[in-house]
C-alpha cells in the first residue's frame, strides 16, 4: 500500500511489490503451525511478496526475523520524534519574540526553518535506510517553525490558538485511531484511491491559489480566508485524518511482515509529518474563525 504521505510513497510497508493487497493478512492457521504466511511463494499467501522476508535454505521455510519491528518500537520512536518537535517549538516560542520590533526577524527564522525542514523531509523520504539523526534534525527544525508561527498567530490573531490546535490535533489522532481499531474505518483499495485522488486534487488547487496570491496579491483565489477558507480548512483536516488511517495500516502491515526494527523510525517520521500537517491546518482554521476575515 502506498500513501500520499511522501514518507510512505517511496517504499512503505507494502504488499505485492507496491500493490495494495488489503485482503492479505496473517492467517491464524499458518501462525499456529509456525509458517510465515508472508514469505515469498508460500501457499498461505501466494500473491503477496514480503519485502522483509529473510531467505532460508532452499526448500526450508523463511526464518523469522530476530530484529522485527514491534508496536512498542513505533510508539517509542514516534514519542521521541514528536517530543523533539514540541520541545523545539516551546524553545522557539520563548526565545524568539514576535512583537512589532522583532516580527521580521521571527518570520525570517520561521521561513528558514521551514525550508530546511522541507529539504530534510525529502532527504529522509528518499534515503534507502532510515536515518534517526536526520529524522530528529527534521523534527527540531519543524518544531522551530511551528513554535514561531504558533506564537505569531496567538499574539496577533487568536490568543490561545496554539492550544486549541494542539487539542484539535490530539482529538483527530485519537478519533482516527479508535475508528481504525474498531473497524469503523476500513483501509481498502477504494479508500486508498479516494484519499490519493483527494490529496492530489487538494494540493494542486492550493498550488494554483498560491500562484495567484504571489502574482496577483492578496489571498489568491480566496481559498484560505473567509467562508471558503473554513471549508477548505475542514477538507484539509479530513484528508489529513484519512492519511493518518493509511499510516496506521502501513504500520500494521510492517509489523505483520516482520519489518526490521529500524523501519520504526520511518513509521515515526511518517506519523510526525501527517500530524504536523493536521496541526498546521487546525491552527489555520482557528485563526480564520477567530480573525476579522
Amino acid at each position: 500500500m502506498r500513501s500520499s504521505n511522501p514518507v510512505f510513497s517511496r517504499r512503505g510497508f507494502s504488499r505485492d511489490n507496491g500493490h495494495a493487497g488489503f485482503n492479505a493478512a496473517p492467517q491464524a492457521g499458518a501462525a499456529a503451525t509456525g509458517a510465515n504466511p508472508f514469505a515469498q511463494g508460500t501457499a498461505a499467501n501466494p500473491y503477496a511478496t514480503n519485502p522483509y522476508a529473510q531467505q532460508g535454505q532452499p526448500g526450508a521455510p523463511a526464518p523469522a526475523r530476530t530484529d522485527a519491528m514491534t508496536i512498542d518500537d513505533v510508539v517509542t520512536r514516534t514519542a521521541m520524534t514528536l517530543g523533539l518537535v514540541v520541545v523545539a517549538a516551546a524553545v522557539a516560542w520563548w526565545v524568539m519574540p514576535v512583537d512589532q520590533a522583532n516580527l521580521g526577524t521571527a518570520i525570517g527564522v520561521a521561513v528558514g526553518a521551514a525550508i530546511i525542514g522541507f529539504v530534510l523531509s525529502l532527504v529522509n523520504s528518499f534515503k534507502r535506510r532510515p536515518s534517526p539523526p536526520l529524522i530528529l534534525t527534521y523534527a527540531a527544525f519543524e518544531g522551530v517553525f511551528l513554535g514561531i508561527v504558533s506564537n505569531i498567530v496567538s499574539y496577533y490573531v487568536a490568543p490561545g490558538a496554539a492550544m486549541q490546535a494542539v487539542l484539535g490535533t490530539m482529538a483527530v489522532f485519537a478519533g482516527v485511531l479508535i475508528a481504525y481499531r474498531t473497524g469503523l474505518i476500513r483501509v481498502t483499495r477504494r479508500f486508498y484511491g479516494f484519499v490519493m485522488a483527494a490529496t492530489i486534487g487538494f494540493m494542486l488547487l492550493m498550488m494554483v491559489n498560491m500562484l495567484f496570491a504571489v502574482f496577483g496579491g492578496g489571498d489568491g483565489l480566496g481559498f484560505r480566508s473567509g467562508t471558503l477558507g473554513i471549508i477548505f480548512g475542514i477538507v484539509a483536516i479530513v484528508i489529513g485524518a484519512c492519511i493518518l488511517a493509511l499510516n496506521f495500516k502501513q504500520v500494521e502491515d510492517g509489523i505483520a511482515y516482520g519489518a526490521p526494527r529500524e523501519e520504526a523510525w520511518l513509521a515515526a517520521f511518517g506519523l510526525t509529518v501527517t500530524l504536523v500537517w493536521i496541526y498546521i491546518e487546525m491552527l489555520r482554521l482557528v485563526a480564520i474563525l477567530s480573525g476579522d476575515d
